[in-house]
């Protein structure tokens, strides 16, 4: 068995990252009651549509190139070493849902303005709780109607249609609906999110006119959760080598006592520490990513895996980063600031890491049973 990257994997990666080193500037965020859009946003976006990469995860025959997680993981994992600001990650998570869960006629309406760069979508799926798993006890379905409130949805100002889980009044059980988020009946607020980086709104709907998805909840959201898991785990992976990689050259070039402060045997174990976290983060995250992308038993088990491992070891790499940084890892004009709150945002969303470990005990324990 190959552990190794393809050469068609190294070069998507190296391209990404020569693009959006290029492209995408946090310069703007830098400063005090700085916000998503200060960071470009919308500007990034448009470069992304330019670049092609809203139509990678679409299948061919709706006019994407249909790649596979793996494939996915080199272009994720590079926008999270930037924090790049975009609504992609909302996109994604949308996409997954019309081609895992929509109808022939909902994929053909949505996935080729998709891939084309002009529609845009995000997922509604989160509780006030945080919980994305069980009833939706707070939005209701009656009929092609919703009313109701979604949390935390990552991209939600910024999508032209939401994939939206209700609870089934008729059916007594959860159903994903599709929503035209521009209607009279849905209101977008946004967050006051401390990752400035990322765009998360409250989704608010009053009989808000939806369509029902063609496949059964109970199918649609374990399969949609697990990818939904591997893109976070992925940016958190990749989050946490870049914040090594910064911590690394600062540790070299930073002088206390005479000496560079990296040739201290304190400062040596902590890198050492964030090394061996990245590197086993790194190796969650490819194997998720091949798990999904090959649809094997262990998928579910994989992506949960990678999500709880790479929320604790990005939390941990950040916080390790700006003790070694000293009082200039506490300012605004560094960087450290940025990628440990995003650090702590991915931790919690759809689901903690103890959480996540949870579930893998669950799986473990119904296939010991």
């Amino acid at each position: 068995m190959n552990f190794a990257l393809s050469e068609d994997h190294l070069v998507l990666r190296q391209s990404a990252r020569t693009f959006l080193e290029k492209e995408i500037s946090l310069a703007r965020v830098l400063v005090p009651g700085a916000t998503v859009a200060d960071a470009g946003y919308d500007a990034n976006w448009a470069k992304i549509v330019a670049m092609g990469w809203q139509g990678l995860a679409i299948d061919e025959a709706y006019d994407g190139l249909g790649l596979s997680c793996v494939d996915l993981a080199m272009i994720l994992g590079e926008m999270g070493r930037c924090l790049a600001p975009s609504p992609f990650l909302g996109m994604l998570f949308g996409i997954w849902a019309i081609q895992k869960g929509g109808s022939p006629e909902q994929k053909k309406a949505l996935l080729p303005g998709v891939a084309a760069g002009t529609t845009r979508l995000a997922v509604a799926v989160a509780e006030a709780s945080g919980a994305t798993d069980g009833p939706c006890r707070e939005c209701s379905a009656r009929g092609d109607r919703l009313t109701g409130v979604k949390s935390f949805v990552i991209d939600a100002a910024a999508a032209d249609w939401l994939i939206v889980a209700a609870q089934d009044e008729a059916a007594g059980r959860p159903a994903f609906f599709l929503v035209d988020a521009r209607q009279p009946g849905v209101t977008v607020d946004l967050l006051p999110w401390r990752d400035v980086t990322r765009q998360v709104a409250d989704v608010r709907l009053k009989d808000a006119k939806a369509e029902r998805l063609a496949m059964d909840d109970a199918t649609l959201w374990p399969w949609l959760r697990d990818r939904i898991l591997f893109a976070l785990a992925t940016e958190n992976a990749a989050g946490a080598q870049v914040v090594m990689e910064m911590t690394v050259d600062y540790a070299k070039g930073r002088a206390a006592f005479g000496k560079p402060i990296g040739s201290y045997q304190a400062i040596k174990h902590s890198l050492a520490d964030m090394l061996g976290q990245v590197e086993c983060a790194n190796a969650a995250v490819l194997y998720a990513a091949w798990a999904l992308s090959e649809e094997a038993p262990e998928a579910a088990k994989a992506a949960a895996m990678a999500k709880a491992y790479t929320s604790d070891a990005y939390v941990a790499v950040t916080q390790r980063s700006i003790q070694i940084f000293g009082a200039i890892g506490f300012t605004w004009e560094m960087k450290n600031h940025l990628y440990f709150k995003r650090a702590r945002a991915n931790a919690e969303l759809f689901g903690s890491a103890r959480a996540q470990r949870a579930r893998v005990m669950d799986m473990v324990a119904k296939k010991a049973a």
